[in-house]
């Protein structure tokens, strides 16, 4: 499990570090104005769909129930299921995909209202987002194709074709002059990453499983009960996507620039998100709805625990950083060319704002594992329309007060409100046993976190003087808080969880 997390994890890191080159070429090229703003909306509108009903919804049903008739009927019927599964999902995108060219200038009333006072900021999102759109086609079916592999313990290929978006933006974005704007070249870029992610899993899974074909539409057992849990799993996964698509539309009524503050933000919060949450869910899931299969509940559950320790081991370190110096983080990503040191502390706050529900961010795939492991997409419904309803209420009170900041606050509180759902269903299910044991190493955990977040804190007040009026500073300052907090977090865990547990965790 730990080489596969690994896997998964290394690939997403450096889809992450190309997606760090990427936004700095964003923000020096098309900083922090009315353009940068409209790209945004195009960016946020396919990945909002793809978040919902491709790698969330659709991923949650498909791998437990690909797994299973992989493993209860075999080869034979795990590729006509396929099909069939194929032949519908690509049906349905060709038609919403239709619907959205038609549809786009609605769309926009709806998605962007603030845009309405600006008829040339309008029309540019609209015509971005109409090059754009079309990518989410092309990603429903990576998901396809990536959960397939899954099953097979194939994970690399998936796990490395986001990066294919960022190097895709850099080429368009480096010939940015041949275009109409800036946008247009980004935008461009995001369509050309969705063929370039295509064929990449299209070739891996034709060279080792066979690429699902059109098949005739018959809804069996198994068909129906893909789409028993697709149901539920889409209501799951709208919640922190619902929240995104209220900060979108709630910040185009903003001063300009809170937009762009969001993406920045959110880009770094995504960080811990997609290289540690997403990649130890990723394998977590199918590792349990083998075991289930199998009747291993025991094996099942401490596969579960095992990721959360995982989860939070790794994710920490960025809570800690978030938190306390996000404007250091922000002035040496970002604070160049057309990206001011005033827009990086704007997004920097907002990334603070975003940071407070970065735990329930990282661990929510994990934890809802153990529902969807055994077909059951309904139940994390519940704490999840629950966290929507919370996360939707304080962005409308918090607003006006604290603007885009108060809508990440929101956000994190919604996220919190999830994750203690899930967790209670669970226990109370008897998926999850809170035991004497975890609860001291949860208690560790938050002791180590702020002992981090102190050194964070010293460092950063201290590094100003040290450094004086050099140039680089803000990076050098950088460099001095990635190096020292390694040192601090190591030797803190090691003091107070000791070798045994780390040897343990990893040969566990």
């Amino acid at each position: 499990m730990l080489g596969r997390i690994f896997t998964v994890g290394g690939y997403t890191l450096l889809s992450r570090l190309t997606g760090f080159a990427r936004d700095i070429m964003l923000a020096a090229i098309l900083g922090a104005g009315p353009v940068a703003d409209a790209f945004f909306v195009a960016l946020r509108l396919p990945n909002h769909f793809r978040a919902i009903f491709a790698e969330g919804a659709f991923n949650a049903a498909w791998v437990p129930a690909y797994a299973h008739v992989h493993g209860e009927k075999g080869e034979a019927a795990a590729h006509l299921f396929a099909d069939r599964i194929f032949t519908l999902l690509l049906a349905s995108q060709v038609v919403l995909l239709i619907a959205a060219w038609l549809f786009m200038p609605q769309a926009m009333s709806i998605l962007a209202p603030g845009f309405s006072e600006d008829a040339e900021q309008r029309k540019l999102a609209i015509e971005l987002t109409r090059i754009t759109f079309p990518y989410l086609l092309l990603i429903t079916l990576v998901t396809l194709y990536g959960g397939m592999l899954n099953v097979m313990q194939r994970f690399a290929s998936a796990a490395a074709a986001s990066i294919f978006l960022n190097v895709a933006m850099m080429m368009t974005l480096a010939v940015a002059v041949w275009f109409p704007t800036a946008g247009h070249a980004a935008a461009w870029g995001v369509l050309i990453s969705g063929f370039l992610q295509y064929f990449l899993l299209a070739g891996d899974l034709a060279r080792h499983g066979g690429l699902p074909r059109f098949a005739p539409l018959k809804l069996d057992e198994d068909v129906r009960g893909f789409f028993k849990a697709l149901g539920p799993a889409t209501l799951g996964s709208m919640g922190t996507q619902v929240a995104l698509f209220a900060d979108t539309i709630i910040a185009t009524f903003l001063p300009a620039g809170a937009l762009s503050a969001l993406y920045y933000a959110d880009r770094l919060n995504q960080l811990p998100i997609g290289v540690i949450g997403i990649a130890i869910g990723t394998v977590l899931l199918p590792e349990m709805s083998r075991r289930i299969t199998a009747d291993d509940h025991d094996g099942a559950m401490k596969a579960q625990r095992r990721a959360f320790d995982f989860t939070l081991l790794f994710s920490l370190p960025f809570v800690a950083a978030f938190i306390t110096v996000p404007d250091e983080i922000m002035r040496a990503l970002f604070a160049r060319g057309a990206f001011s040191k005033a827009d990086a502390a704007a997004a920097g706050a907002t990334l603070a704002a975003y940071a407070i529900g970065l735990i329930p961010f990282v661990l929510i795939r994990s934890a809802v594992a153990t529902f969807y492991a055994r077909k059951d997409t309904a139940t994390p419904v519940r704490a999840s329309l629950t966290g929507i309803a919370v996360n939707v209420a304080l962005k409308v009170a918090l607003m006006g007060s604290l603007a885009q900041i108060g809508l990440a606050l929101a956000t994190a509180v919604g996220v919190w409100t999830n994750l203690l759902l899930v967790l209670f269903f669970a226990v109370r299910r008897g998926f999850l046993v809170p035991d004497r044991a975890w609860l001291m190493s949860l208690g560790k955990f938050l002791l180590t976190g702020l002992v981090l977040a102190a050194a964070f804190w010293l460092i950063a007040r201290f590094s100003g003087p040290l450094l004086g009026a050099m140039h680089f500073r803000d990076e050098l300052t950088l460099v001095l808080l990635a190096v020292g907090g390694a040192i601090v977090y190591a030797l803190a865990i090691l003091f107070l969880f000791g070798r045994t547990w780390l040897v343990s965790l990893v040969r566990g």
